[in-house]
């Protein structure tokens, strides 16, 4: 291993003395060539010939070919009209062959579980992907040791559940069930703790094996792996992780903003940390950030994914983050720094213009490097405020910060107050504080970041009401709706049903605390 992580060090350094040398063709050139590379590897499937990828293959302008014959597909539309016949074992559908395993995934947005199709091809390019994040830690001045250390991964259950036609599963069972073999010496928690499916169990082994290993790097979801670090702490009563870990030095995350987490997560650790940011979705590895201290991650151009981009504003969205009919998207080659866009994939697991949910901006377009703003349905504006995931992510951030009341989660909700609007936060927080003082710091700091809230917050958005809660109600109601764990986000905005489940259970709680 000592050989091997030598090796990787000399490798990493190696590609960095390239890549600064290297000419790089354009993002427009890049994402053409790598629409052409889905288009002529699909054209004989089902959906191929439906809508003439030969055709586009010969037209002039294949972008605009492609954009001109193929409609924009939100995932019921793809899974009804497409992706169901793949789950019937059907080959050739919107990808060459058969289908064998599908990613489990809700999002955030719905209550139900959406199957999301994983090819080989597909997974064959998470790792290109994951291996080119590796080769940029060049540019942080890790010490050598440090690649021959562990890596703990915390992610859903390797033992996928096997439905005849295909096995099903989380995404990142699914990818470290198929991970190299080359990497399976600094895997953690090995292979038997990754197959345990019930997540606390699961922690619990993760906790009882810790003291075996030399942890560098940790990778996952901020809520969980911050966590397990608090029960491996609590366990063998450390004064933080790096008592036990002395070398860990990188974290890599992402699923949701970091920073609402930043602040608790950093009293576990003995010094800081290298932090990383990954945006790898169960439709495909969307970007990573490449470089130190960058402002966002790069978009990964050339590499199985062809992105477009729908400006996120009221001509193309309504007030519920639905697509609007005759909404038009841009590619690389239109966007511009500072706007916000959802995101549309095609993608070489059969994925055609799809709506992912997410909602980003440039923040430097030369990189074409992004961040995440939120969700297309994450979002309040129930009398244009617009108040978006970003403006809440700062809000919380600020108040955190203020009233030191160490904020581990947090969800909102729009309601009627007679005539007009409200907004109610729960915010999951360790601390406690004067709840009328947090709701005016909150209200004032939104109307700072969202100059259409402030507006509306003198007209049809009458109030704002918070109510603080121990975090382990939310951890409750997430095991409660079995999304407890891996990949699974808190909701930042609830709405409908899921609201009303919420409130009841909150109420429930509530009345358990008081007893």
């Amino acid at each position: 291993m000592a050989i091997l992580g030598s090796l990787l060090k000399q490798a990493i350094a190696l590609n960095d003395s390239m890549r600064r040398v290297r000419p790089r063709p354009s993002p427009a050139r890049l994402q053409v060539r790598t629409l052409l590379k889905l288009l002529s590897k699909a054209q004989y499937t089902s959906f191929g010939v439906f809508y003439g990828f030969r055709k586009i293959l010969m037209a002039p302008d294949p972008v605009q070919e492609f954009r001109r014959r193929v409609p924009i597909f939100d995932y019921n539309e793809i899974y009804n009209r497409w992706w169901h016949r793949t789950l019937e074992g059907e080959e050739d559908i919107c990808w060459p062959g058969r289908i064998r395993y599908f990613a489990l995934s809700s999002g955030t947005s719905e209550s139900a579980s959406k199957r999301i199709p994983i090819t080989r091809d597909l997974l064959r390019s998470n790792t290109r992907t994951s291996i080119r994040q590796l080769l940029t830690l060049a540019d942080y001045n890790l010490p050598e040791e440090l690649f021959t250390k562990g890596i703990l991964m915390l992610g859903g259950s390797t033992d996928l559940v096997n439905k005849g036609h295909y096995y099903e599963g989380d995404l990142s069972g699914i990818s470290q069930a198929k991970m190299p073999g080359w990497f399976h010496p600094y895997y953690k928690p090995g292979r038997l703790i990754a197959k345990e499916r019930d997540w606390n169990k699961k922690i619990e082994q993760v906790v009882l094996k810790a003291k075996d290993w030399d942890i560098g790097f940790i990778v996952g979801v901020p809520a969980w792996i911050q966590i397990t670090l608090e029960k491996i702490i609590a366990h063998y009563n450390l004064r933080h992780i790096h008592e036990l870990w002395p070398h860990l030095s990188v974290y890599v995350h992402g699923g949701v903003s970091f920073e609402p987490y930043r602040k608790s997560f950093e009293k576990l650790l003995g010094r800081p940390l290298e932090y990383i940011e990954t945006y790898l979705a169960s439709e495909g590895f969307i970007a990573y950030q490449s470089r130190r201290l960058a402002k966002g991650m790069t978009l990964v151009l050339d590499n199985g994914i062809f992105l477009e981009f729908i400006p996120f504003n009221s001509r193309n969205f309504d007030d519920e983050g639905q697509l609007k009919s005759g909404a038009e998207s841009l590619w690389i080659n239109d966007v511009k720094e500072g706007e916000e866009y959802a995101l549309l994939l095609s993608t070489n697991a059969g994925a055609w213009r799809y709506l992912i949910g997410d909602t980003i901006r440039f923040v430097d377009l030369e990189r074409c490097e992004i961040v995440i703003t939120g969700r297309t349905k994450h979002f309040l504006s129930l009398c244009g405020e617009h108040l978006s995931v970003d403006n809440m992510n700062a809000a919380i951030r600020l108040i955190d910060e203020e009233f030191h009341l160490n904020i581990r989660e947090f969800t909102v909700a729009g309601i009627s107050e007679g005539s007009l609007f409200a907004h109610k936060w729960y915010i999951g927080a360790e601390k406690r504080a004067d709840v009328e003082r947090v709701r005016q710091a909150l209200d004032t700091h939104l109307c700072r970041l969202n100059d259409d809230y402030a507006v509306e917050r003198q007209h049809a958005l009458r109030n704002v009401y918070v109510e603080l809660l121990p975090p382990h109600v939310f951890y409750s109601w997430m095991e409660k709706q079995g999304k407890i764990g891996s990949q699974n986000k808190f909701p930042r905005v609830l709405k409908g049903q899921r609201l009303e489940d919420w409130e009841q259970f909150v109420q429930a709680k509530k009345s358990l605390m008081a007893t």
